[in-house]
């Protein structure tokens, strides 16, 4: 047995710190964090566009509606979602795209075509006709408020729809509790330490 003399001690390679030889993470690793951090950021979004929708629906009066059919077209296609916002029959103006609600009927969305008054200082009797339709429709409307068409987004009315489906709400409920989850868990410090670096850098 060789003795260890403090020469041999002193010739010993020295290992390197913890830190140092731990191996760094690897690059699955580093996409999945990318991918949590990228879903977290469009879930914080969603959760905040939700939030704005319900404070202008209860101040402002501003709800969606969307358009099922294309007697818009070509201004508002088929598919597409309107932001409305309700005014009172008094600021209706011809030309305007404005959204009439009827008693055991579905609302209808046309353009103005002409404004006279009505039974009473609130009302107005208004005629509407669709941008793909050769003539008015067939009755006026006695309204006291409509709801008028801000902007449109094409496409988007099937997305929308989709939401509402009870299986799609379950399911997004899942997939937040599980971000959210995620998000939360703790972590190694050597995994940590390197999420805070990529943060710093």
């Amino acid at each position: 047995m060789t003795p260890i003399t403090r020469r041999r001690v002193r010739e010993q390679p020295v290992a390197p710190p913890e830190e140092e030889t731990g191996s760094a993470p690897s690059s699955r690793s580093r996409a999945g964090s990318a991918i949590g951090d990228v879903l977290l950021w469009l879930a914080a979004a969603a959760g905040a566009v939700c939030i704005v929708l319900v404070v202008l629906a209860f101040t402002a009066q501003i709800t969606l509606i969307m358009f099922r059919t294309g007697s818009m077209s070509p201004t508002i296609p088929a598919g597409s979602v309107a932001v409305v916002q309700r005014i009172p029959a008094s600021e209706i103006e011809v030309g305007d795209i404005v959204t009439v609600d009827r008693d055991g009927e579905l609302p209808v969305t046309h353009r103005v075509t002409s404004v006279a008054p009505g039974t009473s200082d609130g009302q107005r009797t208004i005629t509407m006709r669709g941008d793909a339709n050769a003539a008015d429709d067939p009755t006026p409307y006695s309204v006291a408020s409509v709801r008028v068409v801000l902007f449109s987004v094409p496409g988007v009315a099937a997305v929308i729809a989709g939401m509402g489906d009870p299986l799609v709400l379950a399911g997004l409920t899942v997939a937040a509790a599980l971000l959210v989850v995620w998000a939360f868990w703790p972590r190694s410090p050597r995994a940590r330490e390197a999420r805070e670096n990529r943060g710093s850098s």
